[in-house]
């Protein structure tokens, strides 16, 4: 009589099911997805090649056709539009004068929200977070219900129409989204890194310099690209608290806009430098801005 001895085998494992969703959403998370987004880049980025390629043109080329013109025709390119751009006073000051509005008030900014936001993070002081909480309600105040009561001030003290008076409102009203911005991210600090600062014998100031500061460089980086495009996009304020000898860019181009038949080839060149500085220094800051938006905004 023979037996049998028969192997225990493994049942196989079930395999799970996988949704319709989840085969479609892995199926289009590869190459089809990244063609689509490059298409949706590349159209964005239409308007740009537009401007830039019509300020290369003549006014008599642009009077007569498209931009999209000079890929059949690529004699039309000259560099004559920027040479009578530089010979435009009302451009080439307005320029100037938005440098000398920009570059100030980002600085500020930046140094008064850095050292506002250290406080905040770190030092005792009665009221500290009533403070806090005041600053971050003067975030959602906007900036229409302002212009009337500090244009009667700067008045008042003479800088109504001056540079200073541009300035000064723009520091107002960036120092709050940097208070908020740099405390968050100077909170997130190690408190024993800055006790062993102490133990060394570093004061406050030079614990500031020489531990937060660097430590704080994307999300100072940041801020400072957040209010550089903010001040050098800006027209409402230009147009309130400048004069025809303090105006910024954007409101010279508002200007010739309305002669735009007769300096039509001033516009264009005009407008895309304009454009590009502020896109020039996003670009070269672009790692420090998301590094320290990322890190201001989650704790």
């Amino acid at each position: 009589m023979s037996t049998h001895t028969g192997r225990l085998t493994k049942p196989a494992p079930a395999t799970a099911k996988v949704s319709l969703g989840s085969r479609l959403a892995s199926g289009v998370s590869g190459g089809i997805v990244r063609v689509f987004l490059l298409l949706v880049g590349l159209f964005w980025l239409v308007p740009t090649i537009g401007l830039l390629l019509s300020s290369l043109r003549k006014p008599e080329d642009m009077s007569a056709s498209g931009w999209w013109k000079v890929f059949t025709e690529p004699a039309q390119l000259t560099v004559d539009s920027y040479q009578r751009l530089l010979e435009n006073g009302d451009i080439t000051d307005s320029l100037v004068n938005t440098m000398l509005i920009t570059v100030p008030a980002t600085v500020l900014v930046v140094v008064i929200g850095s050292l506002a936001g250290y406080a905040f993070a770190w030092m005792e002081f009665p009221g500290r977070d009533w403070w806090f909480l005041g600053v971050v309600g003067l975030l959602v105040v906007p900036v229409q219900v302002a212009l009337i009561p500090i244009a009667e001030l700067f008045g008042s003290i003479g800088i109504f129409g001056s540079i200073i008076g541009v300035v000064l409102f723009h520091v107002g009203f960036g120092l709050p989204f940097a208070v908020f911005l740099l405390r968050n991210f100077f909170a997130e600090i190690p408190r024993e890194l800055l006790e062993a600062a102490r133990l060394d014998g570093a004061g406050e100031l030079r614990l500031f310099v020489r531990v937060v500061m660097p430590l704080g460089g994307p999300a100072i980086a940041s801020l400072g690209i957040f209010q550089f495009l903010w001040v050098w996009n800006d027209m409402l304020v230009a147009l309130v608290f400048s004069d025809s000898g303090s105006q910024p860019i954007t409101v010279a181009l508002q200007t010739q806009v309305r002669q735009f038949g007769n300096n039509i080839d001033v516009l264009a060149p005009g407008a895309f430098i304009s454009m590009v500085i502020p896109l020039a220094v996003f670009f070269a800051f672009q790692r420090q801005f998301v590094s320290g938006v990322m890190a201001g905004a989650v704790k």
